[in-house]
């Protein structure tokens, strides 16, 4: 039984050199196909860390206000800081008058993909988001 298997066997070893190209070929489809939107998908997941500071901001603010009547341009008074190693935003308050204020998040370091501004987020009193300069566009 062995030896009929093996003469049937004889002459057919491993894959031919076109069939190993066209698997090659597949999967650097695939790989093209994937990797920008695996890129574009970490980028985006980059700017919720802007999207969720800039909501907590307005929640502080609108405590600051219930308390003082006023809004505060100063990320100390509300209480607000950012913790961890990989900060890759600043967070600016700006209140022209006690009755407004903006927060703007603006990417740091090394930005989120070209360099530091890269990606620029606003929120108003209003929670009114905004992405002035978007990192993340095809």
């Amino acid at each position: 039984m062995m030896t009929k298997l093996r003469r049937s066997m004889k002459g057919k070893k491993g894959f031919t050199l076109i069939e190993l190209m066209i698997v090659v070929a597949i999967i650097g489809i695939l790989a093209a196909i994937a990797i920008p939107n695996f890129l574009n998908y970490q980028c985006k997941a980059k700017q919720s860390e802007a999207k969720t500071n800039l909501g907590s901001i307005a929640t502080c603010e609108e405590a600051y206000f219930a308390e003082y009547d006023t809004y505060s341009a100063s990320n100390g008074d509300i209480g607000f800081a950012t913790k961890g190693q990989n900060v890759r935003y600043g967070y600016l308050i700006v209140s022209p008058s006690s009755l407004v204020f903006t927060a703007t998040a603006t990417s740091i370091g090394g930005g989120i993909k070209t360099g530091a501004g890269d990606d620029v987020w606003t929120m108003t009193q209003s929670r009114i988001l905004t992405n002035t300069t978007n990192a993340c566009q095809n």
